[in-house]
């Protein structure tokens, strides 16, 4: 007996066209996801208003309460209906969307706030009135007369009333608090030049500021730079290196921080398409490729890029949200930020993060086990005699103060030093002159105003290591021929995704080849990983593709080889060093990109200054 088809009724189903507000709603279900999507929405309509100052204020999470004020262009009385209309803006004349110079363009982020909360919108156009209307579950009200001195004010409260079931999916106050200050952090790196002020006045009253970004002057880099010290921090600011790169009409410009200051997570990564902050697989792929050779796989990079090109190079119509976009060329922009990251590391040289030293120096701080407080000692005062014993000993010569002390004194035992007398010359590099050697492994070395410790085992398998690559890149990679070429079976969709990507595999000697259908022969495998069990590098390659857009993995597995032929060949822990052979190092050091980290992401020295070791004495 046939079994009916349960979504199939006994009726013919009737198509029927749904009335605008189930419109609005199924597209706030889209545009708004959660309450830091709506504060997206009216951030960036501010931001398109002109404005030079947005005030966002919230409660309960941006749930009940969010207000956008800003000083922009304002809207007239007449054009107030209409913008709660849908597919009504003022961004584009509909002629041609790909040529996208706002961050709003669709006009329906207004109608979909209003069919799921209740929205007020205030504005005054300079020369005008100030007017108001009100809309509530998709009822608007009619415009009314309204007191405001400049700009606009809107008002949304309690998000998706009009949808229940929404609300069962949003997260605690905090956490929706928290997606709303990253959002509004997000969009005030890419203006530098707006202040942000973020309030949350939950409970009432004036509330409290949880996020402030005045406005920045001087010039691009400048404002950046002091924008991004105060969104991501100083630290990031201060060990962040400048990128400035164009090609094929497209720039990319921001700052990128050095090997050493890196994070646990992806979590500060930040990339800016024509000032849009967007989440895009493409790009933060070539973020990782471009740092893949400095950090170990659970470190991540921390960056703020920013991509400029001409619109029509670009499609922002490809996701809701706005939160992803589609290059024409993709393989431009990734090279483009792949070569422009890599070339600013390496002009980095040796230098290593600042944080580095910092850590250092709050290890060397002992922590007290129990919160005592601390005890105070007064010295007495000391007596004549005492004094005249003192200002004697500062002057040259000492044995004329064994009678003023009650202990006898021992001429010291002359100690050979490890490092031979150097000249002043070499303090003055950025290294300095090394002047002993601890434990068979620390180089300690004297700068112009400070020391540094040099691990030196970390820092010689660095510089193995990357006269390794060199070599590689000049000779190429050895290839080895399989006496009978290994048959992989896959689909064809595999197929043809590993084959794209063929040209890229051959620079490193695995020759892949077609053999009919979804199969594909391996012919020829890199002759420095000895016996390679082709099938599984092959799937495992497609599993990389299908995550990350791109496959690294017989690079990854190269450079692995050649790390550890650089630790064994690189000095040991142990071995004591002359003075010659460790400056001769630190010289090396200098000249060598990427020397500031070793081979998995950590730093081969630690520079303490003169002022952090006399404040570690309490001499500051």
């Amino acid at each position: 007996m046939a079994q009916s088809n349960p979504n199939i009724g006994e009726s013919r189903p009737v198509i029927r066209q749904l009335d605008d507000a189930a419109i609005n709603r199924i597209a706030a279900g889209e545009v708004v996801e959660r309450p830091a999507s709506a504060v997206k929405e009216l951030v960036e309509n501010a931001i398109d208003a002109g404005a030079t100052r947005i005030a966002i204020d919230i409660a309960d999470g941006g749930k009940t309460l969010i207000r956008v004020t800003d000083d922009g262009c304002g809207i007239s009385p007449d054009d107030l209906p209409l913008a709660l209309s849908r597919h009504a803006t003022s961004k584009i004349d509909g002629s041609d969307l790909l040529n996208i110079h706002t961050f709003g363009f669709r006009g329906e982020a207004l109608p979909s706030l209003g069919a799921v909360g209740r929205l007020t919108i205030t504005s005054r156009v300079p020369g005008m009135d100030a007017a108001q209307i009100h809309v509530a579950g998709g009822r608007m009200g009619a415009v009314k007369p309204a007191a405001l001195r400049t700009g606009t004010v809107v008002e949304l409260r309690d998000l998706f009333f009009a949808t229940p079931a929404r609300l069962k999916f949003m997260r605690t106050d905090r956490a929706e608090a928290q997606a709303i200050s990253d959002t509004v952090k997000r969009l005030a790196m890419a203006e530098p030049s707006v202040t942000f002020t973020l309030r949350d006045v939950s409970g009432g009253g004036e509330g409290r500021v949880t996020f402030r970004a005045d406005r920045e002057n001087g010039d691009l880099f400048d404002a950046l730079h002091a924008r991004l010290a105060c969104v991501i921090g100083r630290e990031f600011a201060e060990n962040a290196l400048r990128i400035d790169a164009t090609r094929e009409g497209i720039r990319l410009y921001g700052y990128a921080a050095l090997p050493t200051y890196s994070r646990g997570a992806a979590v500060a990564q930040y990339l800016f398409v024509n000032g849009r902050p967007v989440r895009d697989k493409m790009l933060t792929g070539a973020l990782r490729a471009a740092y893949f050779d400095f950090l170990s796989r659970d470190r991540h990079p921390a960056a703020a890029l920013f991509i400029d090109c001409d619109p029509t190079l670009v499609d922002v119509n490809v996701h809701p949200a706005k939160s992803e976009v589609r290059f024409r060329d993709p393989g431009v922009a990734r090279g483009l930020i792949v070569s422009s990251l890599r070339h600013a590391l390496a002009e980095a040289g040796h230098r290593a993060s600042s944080t580095v030293a910092n850590a250092t120096l709050g290890a060397m701080r002992p922590e007290p086990a129990q919160p005592t407080p601390a005890r105070v000692y007064q010295m007495d005062r000391p007596s004549p005699a005492a004094r005249q014993a003192a200002y004697r000993a500062q002057s040259p010569g000492f044995a004329e103060l064994a009678q003023d002390y009650s202990g006898s004194i021992v001429e010291p035992t002359p100690i050979t030093p490890v490092v031979e007398a150097q000249d002043s010359q070499p303090q003055d590099l950025p290294l300095g002159a090394a002047r002993g050697q601890v434990h068979e492994n620390y180089i300690i070395a004297q700068t112009a105003d400070g020391m540094v410790i040099v691990d030196q085992h970390a820092a010689h398998e660095r510089l193995v290591y990357e006269k390794l690559k060199t070599q590689m890149a000049n000779n190429g990679v050895a290839a080895q021929a399989l006496l009978i070429p290994e048959i992989v079976e896959l689909s064809e969709s595999d197929c043809a995704r590993l084959m794209a990507v063929a040209d890229d595999l051959t620079r490193f000697s695995l020759t892949v080849e077609p053999f009919g259908g979804g199969a594909v022969a391996v012919r020829e495998t890199p002759a420095i990983l000895g016996e390679v069990d082709a099938r599984a590098m092959i799937l495992d390659i497609l599993d990389e593709l299908a995550d990350q857009g791109e496959s690294q993995m017989v690079q990854a597995k190269i450079e692995a080889i050649l790390s550890r032929v650089a630790c064994h060949g690189s000095i040991r822990s142990g071995r004591r060093m002359r003075a010659e052979e460790m400056n001769a190092l630190l010289r090396e050091m200098e000249a060598t990109p990427h020397s500031g980290q070793c081979n998995h992401g950590r730093p081969t020295y630690v520079e303490l200054k003169l002022s952090d070791i006399e404040r570690l004495f309490g001499r500051s």
